[in-house]
């Protein structure tokens, strides 16, 4: 069954290919043609090019947008790495079915979808609305054994594939991710810590507020789980297993999903970007997909960008998670597109246009 999972991911990943440079030309083109100095918006325009050259359409629209949010459990919480016990994880899970966690909030304004997906909550989560997509109910405990089954992680990134053609499906046009889980902070960096060959110290932060002795007790527990795994980051698959979360996967799969589907994918902050780096390793041609919403407050945020060749348009410090950084992206990508769609061209006042040099 492994094997057959194993093959069908690559064979997925076979059929991703590059966004389209022409429509990327053309949107280019289109932007030197309004009436403003050329590159004026900076990022914006560049973000707003490469969605249409992702998307094969000129014409850009951002008009339905979703923030997938992964949920699940770690087992590494037994291990004192957090202030909160698990408890928290299904409680936020089902806030967010309610529609009054922070990211719903913030979605509302952006005029964006908040959907829930159970990936690996412990216990059941009632709330409608709520897409159950749960590979275990969290986790094992990655500082005595591997956090889950290589089957377990190929199920996880299956899954966040199948939400991705679904989205697209139901008529989305730019999907964030985000997640939730006690103790992914912890997953987060030790997974970044091997795909990154940086040092724990390096990559870990305090995730949502442990103390100096907090800190030290988490980076002990990345250490020795690093240590006890020796995962390979050639093997991405074997690094989500070790020490990885179902939130992890799914987030990966989503990635996988944008560039086999052609929709464009807005990280959040430091456990998406570990997510991202393992899905470049799968499929490299993956971040042509991916757009960085933020610089994150955990350490790995910025080091991964930077990694994954992704300049981000925030810096806020931010640390919620859930994918509220992500939000934050899409009504400055409104701005862009009203300006982008909507303006007049050199050609329409009757000016000599800006040359690009």
């Amino acid at each position: 069954m492994e094997d057959y999972y194993d093959q069908q991911l690559k064979c997925l990943c076979r059929n991703v290919r590059p966004i389209d440079e022409d429509k990327k030309k053309a949107s280019r083109d289109r932007w030197d043609g309004i009436a403003k100095p050329i590159g004026g918006l900076g990022l914006l325009e560049e973000m707003i090019t490469k969605i249409a050259g992702i998307t094969r359409q000129e014409d850009v629209c951002l008009e339905r947008k979703g923030v997938v949010v992964f949920c699940a459990d770690n087992g590494v919480v037994a291990e004192g790495v957090t202030q909160t016990d698990s408890s928290v994880t299904a409680v936020v899970t089902e806030n967010f079915a309610k529609g009054t966690a922070s990211v719903n909030r913030m979605a509302s304004v952006a005029g964006a979808d908040v959907i829930p997906v159970d990936m690996g909550v412990c216990g059941d989560v009632s709330e409608p609305g709520v897409r159950n997509c749960k590979i275990a109910g969290g986790t094992a405990n990655l500082y005595k054994e591997p956090a889950m089954t290589r089957e377990q992680a190929l199920d996880g990134i299956h899954e966040g594939i199948r939400l991705a053609a679904e989205m697209k499906d139901m008529g989305y046009h730019i999907l964030a991710v985000g997640e939730m889980g006690i103790g992914n902070t912890t997953t987060g960096s030790a997974v970044a810590s091997v795909m990154l060959k940086e040092e724990p110290e390096t990559v870990t932060g305090r995730g949502a507020g442990l103390s100096e002795k907090g800190l030290e007790r988490k980076l002990q527990v990345i250490k020795e789980a690093i240590a006890l795994h020796h995962p390979d980051k050639e093997d991405p698959l074997a690094v989500l297993a070790a020490l990885g979360g179902f939130d992890i996967a799914g987030m990966c799969g989503l990635m996988l999903g944008g560039a086999i589907y052609h929709i464009p994918i807005v990280l959040d902050g430091m456990i998406s970007v570990s997510a991202a780096l393992l899905a470049q390793k799968l499929c490299p041609l993956v971040t042509d997909y991916l757009l960085a919403s933020h610089v994150g407050r955990e350490p790995a945020c910025e080091l991964g960008l930077k990694r994954l060749g992704l300049e981000p348009l925030i810096h806020g410090r931010l640390a919620l998670g859930e994918g509220t950084g992500a939000v934050l992206l899409f009504p400055l990508l409104d701005m862009a597109e009203a300006v982008y769609r909507q303006n007049k061209t050199f050609e329409d006042i009757r000016i000599k246009a800006y040359e690009r040099y």
